[in-house]
């Protein structure tokens, strides 16, 4: 039951999901590359993975199934065992008398739908889905045994044996060594960072206060109190963590920052760990760093028509600089490695320096800071530039010295990456200027500045509204709405002659699965390039304001006009981008 190539093509065309030449440049590319025409349409981006399994369900006469926003009966999801479902791709949701809906990727595995007739006796009536359904089905494995860990958590806790508790005194190396191998603490903190890993979060916070240990995720950028724990097992808890990051046991004056890795079949995560002594104990912060998470398009991070238009020509320039800013977890940096990522084949010499080395990336070559050994930002850039690189990532751009390698690197033929903690894209330029940077030298290496935030996208299916006359005037105050009407009716979002009344906007709908209506972050972007009018201003010493509004005339996109055009796509809220954009 594959669907044979000839066939796949011939309904593609048929269906119009890409246009005839977009086909035929992927034939060719397949063929370049030897590989399968869905291969490419789907490494491409020319058509998404749910599209083509559809497709294929359609040719093949199997019903398809979106599962990724359903949550199965656990009495249903273990109908298949939780290796024999992770193993085969295939998971049960649905049951109807002697009847069992499975999806799967491989419809042809005959094999396992038989194996599980016989098991459980049943009918098995197999339907195609992608690979994305598959595995939110299989975290709901997982998540099942979540009140079970909250057992073990309240169990162990009880019973764990406590160094000194009731002593104002810290405890000694050596017990601190004892009570980190202790059984109890070694699940408790297995147990936070499994929930952290099920629940996608980015950080995990445990913060002592004077009478407990107050767990935090941060999920899709917002922080989320997870759970609470007894304040005795608190010394427990920060001896294990340090003795999986290598940190010292019986320093507890002092900051602490280390890092280490958990790896099994399904993800390969690292954990850097930062340690501050506070008033009641050490606050521990840990920052989740996914090594196996799949490279982005510019696409899927946000980038859409002219910022994309904009930046792709940007990274086609042999030298300049192209600088990402934005405040902390902003997503700079991930912007950076998927330009990286795009620059990546053997013909470029890719080096960077960074503090951290976030993710791990092939054929680039990775240095870490070490401020502490006199590797700094600025020493490390200066050796990178006897390594022959054609294109240089700084980590960060923070010192005047720093800001002078860069600029000298892109005047001597190099290609620089870099990010800035600035609130727009204009507003790195007098930041530079504060660096002591000559402008004309500014002027003639930058190419191109992204500005971008993080918002939620919205999950399910939005409940509707329209904004009434009160919200009206409140908009106002912060933005032109006549020109956000006149760019939405020119991106097609709306028919012209909507007004600002008629448009309707997405409010989230919580479920089960998203319980504040939102899953997963999407940028929003501004991307000014450096244009003539604007290196005569730069020379000239104008403000951030006068670069701004002479980028906006010459068309320039800002955060807040991008993020009003994706509430109205109902990718995310009103209320959404304007408290990303009000920070």
């Amino acid at each position: 039951m594959r669907v044979e190539e000839p066939q796949l093509k011939a309904f593609i065309a048929d269906s119009g999901l890409i246009s005839p030449e977009e086909l035929t440049k992927a034939e060719k590319e397949a063929a370049t590359a030897g590989k399968p025409l869905r291969d490419i349409l789907l490494n491409s981006g020319r058509i998404k993975e749910d599209q083509l399994h559809r497709l294929e369900a359609y040719i093949l006469g199997i019903p398809f199934v979106d599962l990724t926003h359903e949550t199965i009966e656990p009495d249903i999801l273990h109908l298949i065992p939780e290796p024999i479902a992770k193993k085969h791709n295939i998971v049960a949701f649905q049951k109807n008398g002697k009847d069992l809906e499975v999806a799967m990727l491989d419809p042809d595995d005959l094999q396992t739908i038989e194996f599980i007739r016989k098991k459980e006796g049943l009918r098995i009536l197999p339907r195609l889905t992608t690979a994305e359904s598959i595995q939110h089905v299989l975290r709901q494995y997982q998540k099942s045994l979540e009140a079970e860990f909250g057992e073990l958590i309240k169990h162990d806790s009880e019973t764990l044996s406590v160094t000194q508790e009731g002593s104002a005194e810290i405890a000694e190396a050596e017990d601190l060594k004892k009570l980190a191998e202790d059984l109890p603490v070694i699940r408790i903190v297995d147990t936070l960072l499994r929930h952290a890993i099920l629940q996608s979060a980015s950080d995990i916070h445990i913060e002592p206060i004077e009478k407990e240990v107050i767990v935090r995720y941060r999920i899709d950028g917002i922080l989320h109190d997870t759970m609470t724990l007894p304040k005795r097992i608190s010394q427990g808890l920060v001896a294990r963590i340090k003795v999986m990051a290598n940190l010292k046991l019986d320093e507890h004056r002092l900051p602490q920052d280390g890092r280490f890795k958990i790896e099994n079949e399904e993800y390969r995560i690292s954990f850097r760990v930062s340690v501050l002594p506070v008033f009641d104990g050490e606050k521990i912060v840990m920052r989740l760093l996914p090594e196996n998470t799949k490279t982005f398009s510019l696409e899927e991070l946000g980038f859409w028509n002219t910022n994309l238009e904009r930046v792709e020509h940007a990274i086609r320039r042999p030298t300049g600089i192209i600088l990402a800013t934005g405040p902390t977890g902003s997503g700079k940096t991930t912007t950076l490695y998927t330009v990286l990522e795009m620059l990546n084949n053997p013909q470029v010499n890719i080096s960077t320096v960074e503090d951290p080395i976030e993710y791990r990336m092939p054929r680039v070559n990775q240095t870490q800071v070490r401020p502490d050994i006199g590797l700094t930002f600025a020493s490390g850039l200066r050796s990178l530039l006897r390594q022959d690189p054609n294109v240089i990532m700084v980590g960060e751009i923070r010192d005047n010295e720093t800001a002078a390698l860069a600029i000298n690197a892109a005047l001597t033929g190099h290609l620089v990456l870099s990010t800035l903690h600035t609130n727009s894209a204009a507003g790195a330029l007098p930041r530079l200027f504060d660096m002591k940077i000559e402008p004309f030298l500014i002027a003639s290496t930058v190419t191109a500045i992204i500005s971008q935030r993080l918002v939620r996208r919205i999950a399910g299916d939005p409940e509707m509204y329209k904004l009434t006359k009160a919200e009206i005037t409140e908009l106002k105050k912060n933005m032109d709405l006549d020109r956000m009407v006149t760019m939405l009716i020119a991106e097609k979002v709306i028919p012209a002659g909507t007004t600002i009344g008629e448009i309707e906007w997405a409010r989230p709908k919580p479920s089960p699965e998203s319980p504040d209506g939102y899953k997963g972050r999407i940028g929003i972007h501004e991307v000014l390039v450096m244009s003539e009018t604007i290196r005569e201003l730069m020379i000239k010493n104008a403000t951030s304001d006068d670069i701004e509004k002479q980028a906006r005339e010459e068309g320039m996109i800002t955060m807040l006009e991008e993020g009003f055009i994706r509430a109205a796509q109902h990718v995310t809220t009103l209320e959404e981008i304007m408290r990303v954009t009000n920070e």
